[in-house]
């Protein structure tokens, strides 16, 4: 399983400071703060994350792959999105692979300056065929209103 862990300024930096942002009520570029019950723990686990709304769906990406907060929501099947003290609760559908190209194309127009070395060269503008290939290493959820 693909997965690229944050940098140790990704970790201490970056992250909090917009999920600071955001729990503060600014989504910075789309951001929500994502709350996922921890799979083995059961507390309530944190994370920042770019909401996609693309053709009225509404989908999370994660686009360094296989992550913690990807398999805490596959464990749990739904969560809260956060944006200051807005919280909306959600049910998570995993979308297959060959359903993915025009949801990452998309995730990658709207976020490839932020997001895109963990995509290894592909891009917004990349053929159908490389957004086909890297799909079954960034898991994607549609979201529905819980």
């Amino acid at each position: 399983m693909h997965y690229r862990a944050p940098s140790s300024f990704d970790r201490r930096v970056l992250n909090p400071l917009v999920a600071g942002l955001t729990r503060f009520g600014l989504s910075v570029w789309g951001s929500r703060v994502l709350e996922v019950r921890g799979r083995t723990s059961g507390e309530p686990r944190r994370t920042p994350v770019n909401l996609l709304a693309l053709e009225g769906e509404r989908y999370l990406v994660a686009p360094r792959g296989h992550t913690q907060w990807v398999r805490n929501l596959r464990a749990a099947g739904e969560g809260r999105l956060l944006v200051g003290r807005r919280r909306e609760a959600f049910t998570a559908t995993e979308v297959p692979d060959a359903e993915k190209e025009p949801i990452l194309r998309e995730y990658l127009r709207r976020w490839k300056w932020e997001v895109g070395q963990f995509f290894g060269g592909v891009g917004p503008d990349s053929p159908a065929a490389e957004l086909e290939r890297i799909a079954p290493d960034h898991p994607v959820f549609r979201l529905d209103r819980g």
